[in-house]
Order: C-alpha cells, then sequence, then structure tokens
C-alpha cells in the first residue's frame, strides 16, 4: 500500500510523485520450501534445488533457490515502487552468488533519474551476511498520464 500522502483516486502513483533519490526496499526469507513451491511454478525441477544432498555434493549448504525466483523478487520490488506490473520496461542484472536455503534476501533501490516518462532505477540484493546475490541490477518504468 502507498503511504497516505501517495494514495490518488486510481491508487497510483503520478509521474510527478517520483523523484532522484527515492528509496524502496523488499525483504524476503527462503523458507525450505520456497524452491520446491517454485519448481512447481516454474518447471525447474533440477535436483539442485529440491534435494539438500545434491546441494551439498555441489558444495552448498544445501539446496539453492531457483535464480529466477531471487530475479522475480528483484521485479516485486521494482513494481511496488512503479505502483503498476504494466509500467516495469526493463529489468537487468547479473547474478553473482547462489541463494541458500535459510537466507534472507534484502532488495533496496533507488531511483537515480526521471527522464521525460521513464523513471530510472537502481537496486541491489544481498543475502543477511551483506554479500551481494545480484550486481548491476537496473530497472527502467514508464510512466504514462491518463
Amino acid at each position: 500500500m502507498l503511504p497516505a500522502a501517495l494514495t490518488y483516486r486510481d491508487g497510483m502513483k503520478r509521474l510527478q510523485d517520483f523523484t532522484v533519490g527515492d528509496t524502496f526496499e523488499l525483504v524476503r526469507e527462503v523458507d525450505p520450501y520456497r524452491p520446491i513451491y517454485y519448481a512447481g511454478a516454474s518447471g525447474d525441477y533440477n535436483p539442485i534445488h529440491l534435494d539438500p544432498a545434491v546441494g551439498r555434493a555441489a558444495g552448498y549448504d544445501g539446496a539453492i533457490l531457483q535464480g529466477m525466483c531471487t530475479f522475480s523478487w528483484l521485479s516485486d520490488a521494482c513494481v511496488a515502487f512503479l505502483g503498476d506490473p504494466g509500467r516495469l520496461v526493463r529489468l537487468r542484472a547479473r547474478f553473482t552468488k547462489p541463494v541458500q536455503v535459510g537466507d534472507v534476501i534484502r532488495v533496496d533501490g533507488r531511483c537515480i533519474a526521471v527522464d521525460g516518462n521513464v523513471v530510472k532505477l537502481e537496486v541491489s540484493a544481498k543475502n543477511q551476511r551483506g554479500e551481494d546475490v545480484l550486481k548491476g541490477a537496473v530497472a527502467e518504468g514508464r510512466v504514462e498520464e491518463r
């Protein structure tokens, strides 16, 4: 939900409400069932995501989360800030560290530019140890006035 100062008749932020320096965040914990749920949604049943023994054999502490789930959390954070999934027109990030079951991922974003009707965002995603799990994350939203 948007803060009261940013709530409008249609519930959407207007272009003039986006300001360089605005920040946002999203925190998600990787519960033991998250890779299983995501496998069902995505069709990615790779055993490294579902079987802790396979994850350990690959050098991890156990099962690792599908990268696209981490990426979807990045998308969720940007969409919440932009106020409408239809506004998100570009999203890019580089995977840098696998996310483990039990990790807490914090996505922090900042508006770095408003250029015409394009809102540009810079985003980071780190685990509870402060390690980057995504780097170079950027997003763009297009805000059309109605």
